[in-house]
C-alpha cells in the first residue's frame, strides 16, 4: 500500500509516538487527522507539521470519534490507514503501602489502551471497508499498539499489561473479521521507547534502563515506531501480526 495520495488516522497524535508518527506518514505524502485530547490539541496545534491536522477526540467516545472520521470529506483521499497509539501507563501494585489497587484505574486502563483501542478500530474498519480497493483487493490497514509488558509485565504493571495483553489478544481476530474487507491489522510492541515522559525521569533512570536492552545499549526512538508503521504499510503480505520493536530486550519483574 503506497503512502501517498492517503488519508490516515493516528491517535495520541499531540505528542510521543502519536506524533512521529503523524509527520512521518505527512512526509510521505498521506493527509493525516490526528486525534487526541482536546487539552492536548489546543497546546500542540499551533506547532502541528504541515499536512496533519489535529481533532479533539476521546478514543473511548463513539460520538467523538465517528465526528472526527467525519470531518475528513468526501473531497479527501480516501482512508487507508488508522495507526492507534493513544494510552496510558499507570503503575500500580495489586497490594502495597498505598492500600488495594483501585478498580476505577484499572477499569480506567482498559477502557482507554484496550476499549478504545477497539472503538477506533471497528468505527475506521467500516469507512474503510466502504471504500474503492486497489487492483489487489487491498483497502486499508489498522496499526494497534501494545507493549513488551503484554509478554513481561513488569511489578506495578497489573492494569496495564492486562490492556496490552488484550490488545496482542485482538490482532488475529480483526486480521480475519476484517479479511474479506480487504483490511489488514497489525500489532507492535515496543520496548523501552524515548518519550517525554520517560525523559521526565532523569537521565541516570534512562540509562540505567537502556543498559538493560542487548543490542542496540539504548532507549527506542519514536522514529523508530513510526518507520516500522510506514514498512507494515508498504508490507502488504503482514497480517495478522504483532512485531515486537525492543532490541531483544526482556523485562524483568522490576
Amino acid at each position: 500500500m503506497r503512502i501517498s495520495g492517503i488519508t490516515a488516522v493516528v491517535t495520541g497524535a499531540a505528542s510521543g509516538l502519536g506524533a512521529a508518527t503523524s509527520l512521518a506518514l505527512a512526509k510521505g505524502g498521506a493527509s493525516v487527522i490526528g486525534l487526541d485530547l482536546g487539552s492536548a490539541v489546543d497546546t500542540h496545534r499551533a506547532t502541528a507539521p504541515e499536512g496533519v491536522r489535529l481533532v479533539a477526540a476521546d478514543v473511548t467516545s463513539e460520538e467523538q470519534v465517528l465526528a472526527a472520521l467525519e470531518s475528513i470529506g468526501e473531497a479527501a483521499p480516501p482512508l487507508r490507514l488508522v495507526v492507534n497509539c493513544a494510552g496510558i501507563a499507570p503503575a500500580r501494585r495489586i497490594l502495597s503501602s498505598r492500600g488495594v489497587h483501585e478498580l476505577d484505574l484499572f477499569r480506567r486502563t482498559i477502557e482507554i489502551n484496550l476499549i478504545g483501542t477497539f472503538n477506533v478500530l471497528r468505527l475506521a474498519a467500516d469507512v474503510i471497508s466502504k471504500t474503492e480497493p486497489d487492483d489487489d483487493g487491498q483497502r486499508g490497514l489498522i496499526v494497534n499498539t501494545a507493549s513488551v509488558a503484554a509478554y513481561e509485565g513488569q511489578i506495578g504493571q497489573i492494569a496495564y499489561a492486562a490492556s496490552k495483553g488484550g490488545v496482542v489478544g485482538m490482532t488475529l481476530p480483526a486480521a480475519r473479521d476484517l479479511a474479506h474487507f480487504g483490511i489488514r491489522v497489525n500489532t507492535i510492541a515496543p520496548g523501552i521507547v524515548d518519550t517525554p515522559l520517560l525523559a521526565a525521569l532523569g537521565p541516570e533512570v534512562n540509562a540505567s534502563l537502556a543498559a538493560g536492552v542487548p543490542f542496540p545499549h539504548r532507549l527506542a526512538r519514536p522514529e523508530e515506531y513510526a518507520q516500522l508503521v510506514l514498512m507494515l504499510a508498504e508490507h502488504d503480505y503482514l497480517n495478522g501480526e504483532t512485531i515486537r520493536m525492543d532490541g531483544a530486550l526482556r523485562m524483568a519483574p522490576q
